[in-house]
């Protein structure tokens, strides 16, 4: 068993049988993957060897139901599971909730949604498609969002456009930051059907193979921190794929968005990760407990005890919060539960980020190095609240509008 300590939910928090044997299960394969990652950060590349272990250990299918040969993971099992992975490589578990979300969407959050019997069918047929693929060919699936407008935030109709065809749908347009560029298997691209009149409501969620003629891989990659998503531009030019390439039914992505607005929090469990695996790193070197290192307790100087005593504080205020958002995650969640969710994600990324700089502050000179993990975790921590579709910036302002004005308020 893991040192509840360090465990994302502590102990005497309720899991189930599912959820504790998952969890286990990344515990198990974290150390090699901590052994990775510097490779993956030095290099920017990706981490092919991580995800053969995620294959083998069938957490490829986390969050497939269980009907279709998946574990079956809902939105809370998938968060604690990925923070438990964050704590051990955050390039691996940043890119594995793309990857996850990728079957979460179209899985167990799909069927809270409203479709008609056609679009249930259509949806039923194309899934079982999709997911036989992650389960048994060990299909790696990407999410491309960004593509440097308003849309990844929500504001906006994604300027990626798909032209219904005979057969099928011709994609044209372009996705920046796309995680796994090169890696994935396929992209599950969100694009805006081609009409006179673009509407978020067109929303299409498009599965791309990531082989496919008229697909392009292109740019540089060499960010600050989370170097081993790799993360390149996607360029689409008379792209085809088949009408069985919906992830989603017309109009439905749409509708998820506005009724089960957690689906876009599961970046932050990464996150969460890599803020305890700083509070762990911090501790065991002030105890002279960190491997490779000389056994030098540093504990007895009063400034790092009050160091550590505010960083625990911290740590608890944002793993306290995050599991309480786990425990309101649903379709149609109240107002609260929604605003509590900005809260959340706005915490994790921002503590995280200060917990590193604690860490780093604490633990002195020996913490710039690249021979150990806290200047990584700092790098990493820093991009979390950068990134679409809720940045740190727009959980604010959504906060604040939200906190002030209901549905059709105005002041004019």
């Amino acid at each position: 068993m893991s040192d509840p300590r360090y465990s994302v939910t502590g102990s005497n928090y309720a899991l189930t049988a599912k959820q504790a044997e998952l969890v286990e299960l990344v515990e198990e394969l974290g150390p090699a993957f901590a052994g990775r990652a510097a490779r993956y950060d030095q290099e920017a590349s990706f981490p092919f060897e991580n995800y053969a272990d995620l294959r083998k250990a069938g957490l490829l299918g986390l969050c497939v139901p269980e009907k279709f040969g998946g574990r079956g993971a809902d939105l809370k099992t998938y968060s604690i599971v990925s923070a438990t992975l964050g704590k051990y490589c955050g390039a691996t578990a940043l890119t594995f909730n793309m990857h996850a979300c990728s079957t979460l969407w179209p899985g167990l959050l799909a069927d809270d949604l409203e479709m008609t019997p056609e679009q249930r069918a259509e949806h039923e047929k194309h899934r079982e498609l999709h997911f036989k693929r992650v389960v048994e060919d060990g299909a790696v699936y990407a999410q491309p969002f960004s593509e440097g407008s308003a849309a990844a935030a929500g504001k906006a109709p994604f300027g990626t456009l798909a032209t219904k065809v005979d057969g099928g749908w011709v994609i044209n347009g372009k996705k920046i930051f796309a995680s796994l560029s090169g890696a994935a298997d396929y992209y599950g691209v969100l694009c805006t059907e081609d009409k006179p009149d673009l509407s978020m409501k067109d929303t299409l969620y498009m599965a791309v193979p990531g082989k496919a003629p008229g697909l392009t891989v292109t740019g540089d990659w060499d960010p600050l921190g989370m170097r081993g998503t790799v993360s390149r531009t996607l360029l689409f030019k008379d792209l085809f794929v088949p009408d069985d390439a919906a992830m989603m039914p017309r109009g439905v992505y749409f509708q998820a968005a506005s009724r089960w607005p957690h689906m876009f929090t599961t970046l932050s469990p990464t996150y969460m990760g890599i803020a305890i695996a700083a509070y762990e790193f911090t501790v065991k070197y002030l105890r002279g407990e960190v491997p490779g290192t000389p056994p030098v307790k540093r504990r007895m100087y009063p400034t790092k005890q009050i160091a550590v005593a505010e960083m625990f504080v911290k740590l608890e205020q944002t793993r306290a919060l995050f599991l309480r958002m786990l425990e309101d995650a649903r379709v149609d969640p109240p107002k609260d539960a929604r605003l509590r969710a900005y809260a959340t994600q706005y915490t994790i990324m921002e503590n995280a980020n200060d917990l590193c700089r604690l860490a780093i502050r604490t633990c002195g000179g020996q913490s710039m190095l690249k021979s150990l993990p806290l200047e990584r975790l700092y790098r990493d921590s820093r991009c979390g609240a950068l990134m679409l579709p809720w940045t740190a910036e727009l959980c604010l302002d959504r906060l604040g509008r939200e906190t002030l004005y209901e549905p059709g308020e105005s002041d004019t």
